[in-house]
């Protein structure tokens, strides 16, 4: 046999060994310790006792994390059925590998059995084979919240989720590794998410498919939508930051933007360079300090800022960074260097990140140039000027400002509060008010816990910034270095006011444009898992807004075909002809629904359910004062509906009643009925177009004892009899009315007027008296009698008003009692 063919021979006889051994580097089912016939149960189990167990945080073993990673990649092969099923045919869990089933079929078929697949060529789809340049920057779930997101607010995050088996994740590999380090080292944050093994995170971010770029800035996460390639990397990691960052200074402003530093109470910073636009380092160093410094940039090479350049002997070929403080006439330091870094440019910042004598506005500045002591050889103590603003105040703060210059340490720090606005701070360091009253007083200060105990001792006199002020302030910190009791005295301070904090109505501004950023770039951006919650609301409101209208839009239309005549074309004696028969109207009505018919109006049919509807007629022209009530809507019909209150209707009458809603019952008896519903329906008339309000009468002669119960719970109310008194059935309830909220169980009470009391207090539901109406139950219906018996509603509609506006006493119960 030729030496070429037995060559050959001998390879495809070692095939089968060498890609059983390629697919032998990894097997979830070894992995995890489970057969090939486990149940899911059987994966799970064995899954979450294996991670426990292998967790980096519980498991100090070096090749701990490595372990736990195999044991979630083996559990999410063999979780899933259909990647479980193609490791079990074909050695691998998925299609997008770069070889498709179809592709793996043909292998398969290749020489009876001998195929290969891409652990045999060394493809790097498997993350074991993959550069390991994103290990530095894996990101887990714990360390993306305390840590990450903290850290936003001071530089913006590029994060990179990915997976294993994702082929479009290795075609953006070269181009994601050099913009990685390039943003790292101008400042920005670089992470990457495997999707794999921190599905929860992934799911946190919203990434729903890999690969997937989004920024984060601020704690807020920004999606990247478009071509992965270096420039539109850079720009949107640029277009995360603030637009107000850097402000452009010229010849024109620069003398405006260095005096605010008074405003600002802050360092700025003036960058000279010959780059048009600001540069990415720059703007990412800007938004790292803008809590303490201001941030200029000035273009050489732009017309307008020779006059700066020339102040400040700029060299126009190298970059220069000056920062200014309480004085503009001069930088308070410069570095120059033809390449600025981000470590030469922390440097410097860290350096200058206060004034000289920096104002305290907030709890968070006083704690950072005043820390709390840690040892007796890291003692820092704060010289204090208390001052005011104004010209005033200006010479005194003038020379404290000289002084702080010559006598600057690092165990020393200078700092001045205006007394007006810290006056809380002001009054705890002065003892005696009135002898530092209109001036300026220095106390020297140490921190000796965060709760606010200080330790402090004020120079006797008044600052006013002589020679011998200056002698004796620094005659007391010579000593202190040597006598640290010399600070005798202790108080507690509160904590500052934040003087410099937007108000309320801006920061909500702000913050609602924030969301309607967010809810626009989800709008053209989110896929439609994200969209799916804010489309249901929304739609979901435009439903009800448009039934409602549509509802309303129909019930209008029908109640203004039943709608009585204006009051306007009514004349004068067409209303007192109107007002004259609507007692013989009433009567008539009331007559038809106890079983009489009447030619001028008939009885409404009866229900099925028992319910007795009354449908007393009512003439607009005869409307009482209270229809000019703003509570009340104008009415839409011509008649008072009163319905009876049975043990059929109860329920959905009163206990489950509509939220809001109220039912107005008037108490009669079968002998004052007629008299009763007539003045009734005259009286809450005017109230009958208020959709919340419903009207019931009660049959004394039928639930009494509901009626007493219900009074019990009235605070004021008489005392209730015992049932077995003989004076029990004589007490007379008629012409009570009752206004009960089913839904928050409570009711208000409306007390009829004595006998013949025309002019009679209005009822309310605080004057209850049981004494007023002891009247005899079977009292004669006569003519004299009637009238008594509608004077106990006299002056209802104002209770109405009153009950509407809510400023009747409500008596609460703890349940309705059954009516039977």
């Amino acid at each position: 046999m030729e030496p070429g063919r037995a060559g050959c021979l001998l390879l495809l006889l070692l095939l089968p060994a060498l890609a059983a051994a390629a697919l032998g580097e990894f097997d979830p089912y070894r992995v995890l310790g489970v057969g090939r016939s486990s149940s899911q149960a059987d994966i799970k189990k064995a899954y979450k006792r294996l991670a426990r167990e292998w967790h980096p945080d519980k498991n100090k073993d070096p090749g701990a994390e490595d372990k736990f990673i195999q044991i979630s990649k083996a559990y999410e092969i063999l979780s899933n059925e259909e990647k479980r099923a193609n490791f079990d045919r074909y050695g691998d869990a998925g299609e997008s590998q770069g070889f498709s089933q179809q592709q793996h079929r043909q292998f398969h078929r290749f020489h009876d059995g001998f195929y290969f697949d891409e652990s045999f060529f060394h493809f790097p789809f498997n993350s074991e084979r993959r550069d390991t340049s994103d290990e530095k920057y894996l990101l887990h779930f714990s360390h993306y919240i305390n840590e990450i997101v903290p850290d936003s607010f001071k530089k913006p995050y590029l994060i990179k989720i990915t997976s294993d088996w994702c082929f479009s994740c290795i075609h953006i590999e070269p181009v994601w590794k050099e913009v990685a380090q390039e943003l790292e080292a101008l400042g920005a944050g670089i992470g990457v998410v495997h999707a794999g093994y921190e599905r929860r995170l992934a799911h946190h971010l919203g990434a729903h498919s890999t690969p997937t770029l989004l920024g984060l800035i601020n704690g807020k996460i920004t999606f990247f939508h478009n071509a992965v390639v270096r420039e539109n990397l850079q720009q949107f990691v640029e277009n995360l930051l603030p637009g107000n960052l850097v402000e452009k200074i010229t010849d024109k402003n620069y003398i405006s933007f260095l005096s605010d530093w008074r405003k600002d109470n802050k360092p700025h910073v003036l960058l000279f360079d010959h780059m048009p636009v600001v540069p990415l380092l720059y703007k990412l160093t800007a938004f790292a300090y803008r809590d303490y410094l201001s941030f200029g940039y000035v273009y050489v090479g732009l017309r307008g800022t020779e006059e700066l350049s020339s102040q400040y002997n700029i060299n126009v070929y190298t970059p220069t960074m000056m920062i200014f403080k309480e004085h503009i006439d001069r930088p308070a330091d410069v570095v120059q260097a033809r390449e600025m870094k981000k470590q030469l440019i922390d440097d410097f910042l860290s350096q200058n990140k206060f004034l000289m004598v920096a104002r305290l506005t907030s709890q968070r500045l006083f704690q950072e140039l005043c820390p709390v002591k840690k040892s007796h050889r890291q003692r820092k103590h704060c010289v204090v000027l208390l001052t005011g603003e104004g010209e005033k105040f200006a010479e005194a703060y003038e020379a404290f400002l000289t002084f702080a210059v010559a006598n600057t340490k690092d165990t020393l720090k200078f700092v001045h509060v205006y007394s007006d606005r810290q006056p809380e701070f002001a009054d705890a360091l002065l003892m005696d008010e009135e002898k530092y009253h209109g001036r300026s007083a220095v106390v020297i200060l140490e921190r000796r816990n965060n709760a606010g105990k200080i330790a402090y001792k004020a120079l006797e006199e008044a600052w006013q910034g002589s020679k011998e002020d200056n002698f004796i302030l620094l005659d007391l910190l010579d000593q202190l270095r040597t006598d640290p009791g010399l600070l005798s005295s202790e108080t507690v301070v509160a904590d500052l006011n934040d003087e410099l904090a937007p108000m309320f109505l801006i920061r909500w501004f702000y913050s609602t444009l924030d969301y309607i950023s967010d809810c626009w770039d989800s709008l053209f951006h989110s896929n439609w898992r994200e969209m799916m919650p804010l489309l249901s609301l929304l739609f979901s409101a435009l439903f009800i807004l448009f039934g409602t209208v549509i509802v309303q839009a129909f019930s209008d239309s029908s109640d203004t075909r039943d709608a009585p005549p204006s009051g306007k074309e009514e004349t004068a004696a067409k209303t007192e002809k109107n007002d004259a028969n609507f007692s013989k109207e009433s009567n008539r009505a009331v007559q038809a629904q106890q079983g009489g018919r009447s030619s001028a109006q008939p009885a409404p049919s009866q229900q099925e359910q028992g319910d007795t509807n009354l449908l007393i007629k009512q003439f607009p022209p005869s409307l009482p004062k209270t229809a000019s009530s703003g509570d009340s809507r104008i009415p839409k019909k011509g008649f008072v509906e009163v319905t009876e209150l049975t043990d059929i209707n109860y329920t959905s009458n009163l206990v489950r009643l509509r939220p809001g809603h109220m039912n107005v019952v008037l108490i009669l008896s079968n002998s004052t009925k007629t008299p009763l519903l007539q003045k009734f329906a005259l009286e809450v008339y005017t109230f009958t177009g208020s959709s919340s309000l419903h009207f019931s009468f009660l049959s004394l002669d039928k639930h009494r004892e509901w009626l007493e119960y219900l009074l019990e719970f009235a605070q004021d109310a008489a005392p209730i009899p015992n049932q077995y008194d003989k004076h029990f059935l004589e007490r007379d309830y008629t012409g009570y009315v009752l206004a009960l909220n089913g839904h928050k169980k409570y009711f208000c009470l409306f007390k009829p007027h004595k006998s013949g009391d025309e002019g009679g207090t209005l009822g309310s539901c605080k004057d209850y008296d049981a004494s007023q109406h002891a009247e005899a139950r079977g009292k004669s219906s006569s003519s004299p009698g009637s009238r008594s018996i509608k004077n106990k509603l006299h002056k209802l509609s104002f209770w109405m008003e009153r009950l509407l506006e809510g400023s009747l006493q409500r008596f609460y119960i703890p349940s309705w009692p059954a009516l039977d």
